[in-house]
Parts: structure tokens; sequence; C-alpha cells
């Protein structure tokens, strides 16, 4: 089983391993390709020399351009003409090549091969005889009896280099030892801010969702993560708070049915077993209870499929104007019982395509809702209408003549048993569900909707169809 190491000890690994291969890089740059980069570099620096002494000899320049020109660049430059040596800096520089006697036949050699070519210019690379070291040589032709040789050692042999790469070596080794130092600090001044998140979150996963993640950092996907768990920590207050309230309005709106049903039916039993009248009554009221009841039960069931997308869309098509004045007639008895009144405005035909029950549930949740909260006109006023920016779609609007809703609270009235005043009241029709599964039906067949409200003058729920 593979053990977890800590972010800190990551980070501090990742940057000493990323600082020991940029150094072991330099060294093999260093020892294995530096001799191959001086031998280059000397050759392009000995062509540029063999020009400039072809351009010293065609203006007739003196023996100190060359001596100059020698000096500059460490190297030696001999000039030959008829066969005898008119310059040479040799024994001027270190790591020339020798013409004396002893090594007349080696050092002719490249001399008679160059002159014999017949080539303007050509480059040699022989060991000088006197010093064993590789050695290059430039040479070009001056006029027809003269020829110049440059020549430079391809080892480097000054002091510097030697110092150089002393210094290189107590460079990297304060620099491999630093760098793990400044790994370490760079890792924890990284992984601090995200323990102190860590801490918090454990916190708030025991339940304890006072406590702020406020973490002073730089980094900006800290601060993100921050604030992605501040937000996250004030939606389930929120859900706490939902919950909360949803056990107490649902265990009210329970108990009393329960309550209702119990009481009833002993006095049925107890107090009008003789009296055929009151019992029948009292029978009605327990079957309205238990029908109470059961849509509580039910619309609970539904918010939940809805809320878990078990609940998939059968789309039909369907004359949407026909519908709403059935589901209208399903209220009849409040109006003649109770006065109410529902306005049905534009009964122009509309067909649409989308989940007929589903759509129903809408329109007759929404109208339950305006029943529940019009005015004391009881007026409840069905629309269709049409959006002028997009011909292809219509708005479906339920309004009541109720106070209105403060802008404050609008956002949360689609929430489970959400209540403008913070003691739940039993409604009159309905459960207290049906602005969530509302919401829930319209997301899935991606309709827009929403809500305006004016303070006194009432509040109209709308939602928008594609046709």
């Amino acid at each position: 089983m593979k053990k977890n190491k800590s972010l800190t000890l990551h980070i501090w690994i990742y940057l000493a391993v990323f600082l020991t291969i940029m150094l072991a890089f330099l060294w093999i740059l260093q020892v294995l390709f530096f001799d191959v980069y001086y031998e280059n570099r000397t050759a392009t620096l000995i062509e540029k020399m063999a020009i400039k002494t072809k351009t010293y000899y065609v203006n007739n320049k003196d023996s100190s351009y060359y001596d100059r020109l020698s000096y500059d660049n460490n190297a030696c430059i001999q000039i030959i003409q008829n066969n005898e040596t008119i310059y040479s800096s040799n024994g001027t520089r270190r790591g020339c090549l020798y013409t004396n006697d002893d090594n007349t036949e080696i050092t002719n050699s490249y001399i008679l091969d160059f002159i014999n070519s017949n080539t303007f210019r050509r480059t040699y690379k022989i060991v000088n005889p006197a010093l064993n070291n590789n050695t290059m040589v430039s040479a070009i032709k001056l006029d027809d009896q003269t020829y110049g040789f440059i020549n430079v050692s391809l080892e480097p042999t000054d002091p510097a280099i030697g110092i150089i790469r002393e210094e290189l070596i107590i460079i990297s080794t304060c620099v491999l030892v630093s760098s793990f130092i400044l790994a370490y600090f760079i890792s924890k001044r990284i992984v601090a801010p995200i323990l102190k998140i860590n801490n918090r979150a454990k916190k708030m996963a025991e339940g304890d969702l006072d406590t702020p993640f406020e973490v002073n950092a730089n980094i900006t996907e800290i601060k993100e993560l921050s604030d992605t768990l501040n937000h996250t920590k004030e939606e389930l207050s929120k859900i706490n708070e939902t919950r909360r309230d949803l056990l107490a309005n649902v265990s009210h709106d329970l108990k009393t049915p329960l309550t209702m049903i119990k009481a009833y039916a002993e006095t049925a039993r107890d107090l009008n077993k003789n009296n055929p009248e009151k019992r029948e009554e009292n029978l009605n009221i327990i079957i309205e209870e238990t029908e109470r009841l059961n849509l509580l039960v039910n619309d609970i069931l539904e918010l939940s499929k809805n809320e878990t997308n078990m609940n998939t869309l059968i789309k039909e098509k369907f004359n949407l104007t026909e519908e709403i004045e059935t589901i209208i007639h399903r209220f009849d008895y409040l109006s003649e019982q109770e006065g109410y009144e529902f306005i049905f405005k534009n009964k122009k035909d509309v067909i649409i395509n989308a989940d007929k029950n589903k759509i129903n549930q809408v329109i007759y949740n929404l109208i339950i809702n305006a029943i529940n909260y019009t005015g004391k006109d009881k007026k409840i006023i069905i629309n269709i209408e049409e959006i002028k920016k997009h011909k292809n779609k219509i708005r479906i609007s339920i309004k009541d003549t109720g106070k209105g809703i403060d802008k404050e609270e609008i956002k949360k009235i689609w929430d489970k048993y959400y209540k403008n005043e913070k003691h739940h009241q039993r409604n009159k029709i309905g459960t207290g569900l049906g602005l969530s599964i509302v919401k829930n039906i319209l997301i899935k067949h991606k309709y827009n909707y929403g809500v305006e409200s004016t303070k006194g003058k009432g509040t109209k729920f709308y939602f928008d169809v594609n046709i």
C-alpha cells in the first residue's frame, strides 16, 4: 500500500529535485561539452583572425598590428613568403607551434600541404610536438608567394579556467544547500494556509458552521478555495435552517390532520354513534383530513423524486389552453362556496411539446399558491402573454391581489416550506411544498421562470414555454 506524504514534503522534494537537476545539467555542460564548445569557438576565432591578417597584409600594415592581433586573441601568427618566415609571434604566446630545427619536418608538413594545395584558406587540427597539446591552425593565402598561418591551442591552459571551475564547485555546493533550505521554507509558506483551511474544514464537517474561512494568503488559488468554502458554509447553514423548518412544518402538517382524525373518530364513536347526521359529518371531516394527509405525503415524494432526478420527462404535444381551463374548473367549488373569482385572459389556443402531467402540476400548484395569498377580493388572474423579444415563446402567468412580497424575500420563496412569516401557518389548500415542486419541474424542462411582486398590489408568478 502506497504511503501518503504531506504536501510540505512533496513541494520540498519537487523543488529540491528540480534544482539538483539544473545543477547537474550545468555540470554536464561544463565537463562534457566545454571542450567541444571551446573548439567550435576557437575555429570561429581563428577564421576571423585569418581574414584580419589578410586585410593587414593587403594594406601594408607593420608588424605591430600582427602583434596586437596575436596578443588580444592569445594566438600565434606566422607569415611565410618565398619559403621564408617574414613575421612570427611564436614564443610570445603560450601554446604556439614552434618552428625550431627539431620540429621542422613535422611543422613543415601542414605548411607544405597548404602551399601545394593551391587553395585560399584551410584549417588543420594537429598535435603540438613541443607541448603535446591539440592545436588548431588556420592557413590563408595572402598573395601568390605569401601565406599566413594562425594557430591557437585547443586546450584551455589559462589559470583563470581552473579558478572558474573551482568557483563553480563552491557555488554549486552553496546553491544546492541553500536551495534545499529555500525549498523547505517555500513549501511551509504555501502549506500553512492550506493546513488552516483543512482544520477549519474539519470543524465544518463536525457541524461548526460559524467559524469563517479567513486565510491571509497572497496565493490566488488558496484565496479562491477559502471563498468557495465560505460560500459552501453559508449554503450549508441555509440547508440546515431549511431542514429544521421543513421538519417543524411537516411535523405540524402531519400532526394536525392526525389529531383531527383521532378527535373526530372518537367523537363519532363515543358521542354521535346514535346520531347519523352528526356521525356522517364527523366521518366527512375524517375523510377530508385523510386526503390532506395523503396530499402532503405525495408532495414530499414528488419533491424527492424531482430533486434526485428519478422522475424523467415524458414529452408530448398538447393544447396548453385547454389544460389550463380544465384545471381552473377543478376550483369551481371555491367560486360557488367562498366567492373566489378565477379570471382567464387571452384564451387563444397554444400547442406545446412538454410533459403534460408535470406542466399541469405546475399550473395547479401556482393557482393554489395564489388562492392562499390573494387579497380580500379573492381574485386570481391567469394569463397567456406573448413575449415580444422571442416570437417562439409565450409566457404563462398566475397573479394574486395579495399584500405582495418584499424584494429580499423573493429569492427565498422557491425554497421548501419557506414562509414570509417566521411562524408557519397552515395553508388553506396544499402543503407548502408547491413552489419547490414547480421550480424543479421548470428546471427539468429548461424553462425560464420567475416572480414579480408589488407591495400592496399582489404577486405574479410566471414561466416561459416554447411553442
